[in-house]
């Protein structure tokens, strides 16, 4: 019998607590021997024994693309003709949204997840990982409402802001559903699918914009508000059947509905017995250490380090440029590319970040994530100060060549990003937390990242924009510097 298949001679944690009160020193040795298994586990026999964590994982980052579609929607319909003269004023000939529009326009995204985020890690450890995304995707359907009829930047704003609320939270239950269903051996690569989501929702909106952005009425920009409603029922039709997180059912003492959660989400080769035990250890283990449970415990002396690099691993994630995709279908459009191939450049920008995830996979498997993540920051760096450079070309209106260049540059740009500090940052904040404070610790860091989001939501727009700094390309000279501090 192999080491992954059950171990008939191990009692059961449950009944040795409930029945026969084992000793907290016979829990530790089966909690060793699951963690000694968990470890030799190779990415392939995790595919095998756990394919049930994989789907559900899968199916609780459905949240994240919405959180992604809405404001990547938001940056394409800037260069929608229809949006822009419905909602945007004249200027030397053309139409467009002005600057403080777009910032107040942009500010759901950031400002939802600042108080999304910190406000799920409640109902989070209250009602579980379940319910509360639950809830959250009822109330993203409703708001979804108000952009659909929205004919005004007032209602619109109004829908954006109270909708990113709830979209604020699918970035904190998505990573830690994921790092707490799934073993070591897929984690990193189910953390980082994450950005995978990102990806997809971000191209999802600009494949739905390049289709209906030639309609010349309101359905321009009204069918891919609609489209938004795809998701929630999705979700809400599988939802009833998801197993809740088997962690937080052994914080709260529901040890038999624990064992249960993971026998769905596993392979019957594997011995959730021992499993189990080891959750109970760990539990013991940080209560002992008095890692804690609120947000205050995150910055304790236990867990002050672990936040830090949560922190900044995910911060690092803006000042790389990363809202700049959100404008990519604008970027192109102001570079010099007609509307039909600025929205196809966005595209197919956006289409090879999907690639860099997908192999980003393969080198969180082979490499430590430190290594990717340093790397992957030096070659963004470069790339920026590159396009900076070309920007500053004489005559640059007038050369088609180095327009094209910039585009690529910043296609180039995006691929790197998704091989390296995209997914990687989702692995590392996952694993440097303590289990109990996990929630929070994502919380923390997402709210951190969506602080300094907002900072780049005000600024873009007033340093894209014509009628404002009008910095093309040059802004890749803001962002490398940015990065190479």
């Amino acid at each position: 019998m192999g080491k992954l298949e059950q171990h008939a001679d191990f009692a059961s944690p449950i009944d040795n607590v409930s029945v026969n009160n084992v000793s907290v020193k016979e829990i530790g040795n089966d909690a060793r021997l699951a963690t000694e298994i968990e470890h030799q586990m190779t990415f392939m026999e995790g595919l095998r024994l756990y394919p049930a964590s994989i789907g559900w994982s899968a199916f609780f980052s459905l949240g994240v693309i919405m959180t992604a579609f809405d404001p990547q929607l938001l940056g394409s319909l800037y260069a929608t003709p229809a949006f822009q003269k419905d909602f945007g004023y004249l200027f030397e000939g053309s139409y467009i949204i002005s600057a403080p529009w777009q910032t107040g326009l942009g500010m759901g995204n950031p400002i939802g997840q600042v108080i999304g985020a910190l406000a799920a890690g409640y109902p989070m450890e209250w009602y579980g990982r379940k319910w509360t995304f639950a809830t959250c995707v009822v109330a993203t359907a409703a708001f979804i409402f108000m952009q659909f009829f929205a004919r005004s930047l007032e209602v619109l704003i109004a829908g954006e802001l109270i909708g990113g609320l709830i979209l604020g939270t699918y970035t904190t239950i998505a990573p830690t559903y994921a790092s707490e269903v799934c073993p070591i051996a897929l984690r990193g690569h189910l953390t980082a699918y994450i950005n995978l989501c990102f990806v997809m929702g971000q191209l999802l909106a600009n494949g739905v914009i390049a289709g209906s952005s030639q309609l010349d009425n309101h359905w321009a920009y009204s069918t891919p508000f609609a489209i938004q409603w795809l998701w929630p029922l999705i979700i809400l039709i599988g939802i009833p059947f998801a197993p809740e997180s088997p962690w937080w059912l052994v914080r709260n003492n529901r040890l038999e509905e624990a064992e249960k959660s993971l026998n769905r989400l596993s392979s019957h080769k594997v011995d959730n017995k021992l499993v189990l035990a080891m959750m109970i250890e760990t539990d013991r283990l940080e209560l002992e250490m008095e890692t804690g449970t609120t947000y205050w415990d995150v910055f304790n002396k236990v867990n002050r380090r672990r936040t830090e690099i949560a922190v900044a691993v995910f911060t690092t994630q803006v000042f790389s440029g990363i809202y700049l995709v959100g404008y990519a279908a604008y970027f192109f459009q102001l570079a010099g590319l007609d509307g039909a191939k600025a929205f196809n450049m966005s595209v197919g920008y956006l289409a090879l970040g999907f690639v860099g995830t997908c192999l980003s996979w393969i080198l969180i498997s082979k490499f430590g994530r430190r290594r990717i993540y340093n790397i992957g920051l030096a070659v963004l760096t470069v790339i920026m100060f590159i396009i900076g450079i070309l920007d500053c070309a004489p005559n640059y209106e007038n050369r088609p060549a180095i327009i094209w260049a910039q585009s690529a540059l910043m296609i180039i740009w995006n691929g790197v990003f998704d091989i390296s500090i995209g997914p990687v940052c989702y692995v590392i904040f996952c694993e440097v937390s303590a289990t109990k404070v996990r929630t929070k610790t994502i919380a923390v860091a997402t709210a951190a990242q969506a602080l300094v989001g907002i900072v780049m939501t005000v600024a873009i727009p007033y340093m894209i924009n014509p009628d404002q700094a009008n910095m093309r390309g040059k802004m890749g000279f803001f962002f490398g510097k940015h990065l190479s501090v």
